[in-house]
């Protein structure tokens, strides 16, 4: 799977263009009230990333084991200090509503913190880098 990011920002104008191989979605997140930049700080938008890759695959493991999900709530913070430190002290929590008993789901959500691939991704570091 090839991903890619595209954010467009200018005075009053910042458009999102995200694509996973042949699907491409937009998204709409506001600027700053001063007209540049986003709303959104990059430590949300990482925050944000974890919640929903542990949601979409709660319901994809969930599929795998014929247990009906019908309710994901996923809890995700961290802090961030000065400029330019790296963030520290994730920490995130779910509750998952099925059909299913609490140890079915307490595995799940167990077994799904093990896969999620953004977390893992980032429990195992990787390298970013600038291409000029």
């Amino acid at each position: 799977m090839k991903m890619s990011a595209q954010l467009v920002s200018e005075l009053n104008k910042h458009e999102i263009i995200v694509q996973t191989d042949n699907s491409t979605k937009g998204l709409l997140i506001p600027p700053k009230p001063s007209g540049f930049g986003s709303s959104i700080n990059g430590g949300e938008l990482l925050l944000l990333a974890l919640a929903t890759c542990f949601c979409n695959d709660i319901y994809r493991e969930a599929t795998r084991r014929n247990i009906a999900v019908s309710g994901v709530v996923v809890e995700v913070s961290g802090e961030f200090g000065a400029e330019g430190e790296s963030g520290s002290n994730f920490t995130y929590k779910a509750n998952v509503t099925a059909d299913a008993s609490p140890d079915e789901i307490d595995a799940l959500i167990r077994h799904t913190d093990q896969i999620a691939e953004i977390h893992n991704t980032l429990r195992q570091g990787l390298n970013i880098e600038l291409i000029t």
